[in-house]
């Protein structure tokens, strides 16, 4: 397989050389690799913000890529070359990478695995927002909760990303939707895109409002990317035979629970890591994101982008961030 001729320009980069957090990052000038068997080289268009990325730079994410690394898990771009071995993809085509880092910057070396081909006038900004929200959130709730139309899911930290792709693809099940999230307006969002019902949990009881909204069941299932101090008043309210999805802390905190709940309500904890899913059952995780690039297609599901900012302001854009204010998904482009 022939390489595309090497390319002149050299790319620049943000780079992370000691993880002490955003300040540490600079913006250098390094030239352009080829890629090696595997492996294609891509010229980023999008790249999105995610939650691993502010950690992965304060060195507290449980992966920790050695020095120095450019951080960026999640982008969307153009082939420029491909290396050894890389039959599927070809230069000049567009795709969306989950690789974990290296997206923030104008061009990168991708697994070519994780690539995946965008079909035709997908807008790149939407591309780099689309894996890691979609993929977790249809693993979360179809393959592992199980989730059935005419279900109730209660999804936390509704408007922050994983939230938004939450709602959508319960609603794409026919599932009706409890979006808690802690401001009237993030609670507003969650309503123009399918919530049935919100709970601004700054301002009403979590539990009482999750009874009154339920009838007094509970929920079928709860979505729970937040962890912290909701966790045990949420699974206190969990419906019989109701499964509750561990997915992340974003809070910080590691909830405990205690076990007797699980027993009293006939319900499941079930832990959600799409990373691990996508390397050990690669065909079940090639499926279901074909089926998520249909449902795009057919608009049932479409990131929320809370705003697109230049790749030069990476770091307000990480502020932005660390302020909780995003909805949805923030993404840098070139």
């Amino acid at each position: 397989m022939m390489a595309a001729p090497f390319l002149e320009t050299d790319m620049h980069a943000w780079l992370c050389e000691n993880p002490t957090g955003i300040d540490a990052l600079t913006w250098k000038e390094l030239p352009t690799p080829q890629p090696k068997a595997g492996e294609v080289l891509l010229e980023i268009k999008a790249a999105s913000l995610n939650f691993p990325d502010i950690l992965i730079v304060q060195n507290k994410y449980q992966m920790k890529p050695p020095l120095p690394f450019v951080p960026g898990s999640e982008y969307a771009g153009v082939v420029q070359a491909v290396g050894e071995g890389v039959t599927h993809l070809k230069v000049g085509q567009a795709v969306a990478c989950l690789s974990g880092t290296g997206g923030f910057g104008t061009h990168t070396l991708a697994p070519a695995a994780l690539c995946m081909p965008l079909p035709p006038g997908f807008p790149m900004v939407d591309a780099a927002a689309f894996i890691m929200i979609y993929a977790t959130s249809h693993h979360a709730l179809v393959d592992r909760a199980q989730l059935k139309a005419g279900e109730t899911v209660l999804v936390l930290g509704a408007a922050g990303g994983v939230g938004t792709a939450a709602i959508q693809i319960a609603k794409a099940m026919g599932a009706r939707v409890i979006a808690a999230a802690s401001t009237q307006e993030k609670c507003d969002l969650c309503k123009k895109i399918g919530a049935d019902a919100t709970i601004n949990y700054t301002t009403e009881n979590l539990r009482d409002a999750v009874k009154t909204l339920t009838d007094g069941k509970g929920p079928d299932v709860i979505y729970d990317p937040v962890g912290g101090d909701f966790a045990e008043p949420a699974f206190r309210s969990i419906a019989w035979r109701g499964r509750y999805l561990v997915v992340g802390f974003a809070s910080g905190p590691i909830p405990s629970l205690p076990l007797n709940l699980a027993l009293l309500k006939g319900a499941s904890i079930v832990g959600v890591f799409w990373g691990d899913f996508a390397k050990r059952e690669p065909k079940a995780n090639a499926a279901m994101m074909m089926e998520l690039a249909q449902w795009y297609g057919q608009g049932k599901i479409k990131p929320v982008i809370d705003r697109t900012m230049p790749m030069a302001e990476l770091k307000a854009a990480y502020e932005h961030m660390g302020s909780r204010g995003v909805m949805g998904k923030l993404v840098m482009v070139n």
